[in-house]
């Protein structure tokens, strides 16, 4: 029986890209009860192909004894594309099929600048807005806390 294609999602991030794995759902029934391949097998290995537009890599295989793992392949040139794919075996079983092609870009420096300049500014700008906020308040624009002056009251 062939291993079918695990599932595949894959996130960029600075010089490298994330891989999340799901392992492929077993057909094998034990007491009314679906078995993972884990059940079945107890370990799994999986090899990461790593495509660029002029080669394919096919990294180390790795054991794994998850349904869902993720693995991080690093050292790559940022805002670049790559494309990956992965294959699932058992010790006892060799045949399985292989994912498709999942390509993303890796992050450049400005896209992660960019970013952190985002969510500096919007800290900034709340700040500043909470700030001029209790000024008014302070100076009684806001929530006045009298409603006539102390010499009618």
């Amino acid at each position: 029986a062939f291993l079918g294609p695990p599932e595949v999602n894959i996130s960029s991030c600075l010089n490298c890209i994330n891989v999340t794995i799901k392992l492929p759902t077993s057909h094998f029934r034990k007491d009314g009860k679906l078995l993972s391949l884990i059940d079945i097998y107890e370990e799994l290995y999986y090899v990461v192909t790593l495509k660029t537009l002029n080669e394919e890599h096919k990294r180390p295989r790795e054991k794994t004894t998850k349904e869902i793992f993720s693995t991080v392949i690093e050292e790559l040139y940022p805002n670049r594309n790559y494309c990956v794919s992965v294959t699932v075996t058992a010790s006892l079983n060799k045949n399985s099929n292989s994912t498709a092609w999942k390509c993303i870009t890796t992050d450049s420096v400005a896209q992660q600048d960019y970013h952190a300049f985002a969510v500096a500014g919007a800290i900034c700008f709340s700040l500043m807005l909470a700030g001029a906020l209790k000024c008014m308040h302070a100076a009684g624009f806001i929530f006045e806390n009298n409603l006539l002056p102390n010499t009618l009251v």
